[in-house]
């Protein structure tokens, strides 16, 4: 059975940091490109950004582009999502998903799992 489990986010204060992990279990995890996704309230899923298998490719939403940093350890089965300069439009709740593809970018049809998702809240 294939899960993926977000942990690492909570509340923060405008311009903190914080670095979401996404364990993966029960799949080739270096097989799959990762994607990070949030849903605000009331508002549509949202691309955050991706990488490759391996690492070497990342994208990135313009609106996090330059703050947030995504990586992966494949050692460890865990892709990561760094937050900096955090701003209370972050608030959301955080996704990562799997892509058998090298890199699924902003289409969430080409994921086929997705974790259940961590909350972030940042407060002005």
């Amino acid at each position: 059975q294939v899960q993926l489990v977000e942990s690492g986010g909570g509340l923060a204060q405008a311009g903190d940091s914080l670095r979401l992990s996404c364990a993966g279990s029960g799949l080739g995890f270096s097989d799959y490109g990762m994607g990070w996704f949030r849903q605000a309230p009331g508002k549509e899923r949202e691309f955050v950004g991706d990488i490759s298998r391996s690492g070497d490719s990342t994208t990135y939403a313009d609106t996090v582009k330059g703050r947030f940093t995504i990586s992966r350890d494949n050692t460890k089965n865990t892709v990561y999502l760094k937050m900096n300069s955090l701003k209370p439009e972050d608030t959301a709740v955080y996704y990562c998903a799997a892509t058998v593809f090298n890199k699924g970018f902003d289409n969430p049809n080409l994921y086929r799992y997705w974790g259940q998702g961590t909350q972030v809240t940042v407060s002005p």
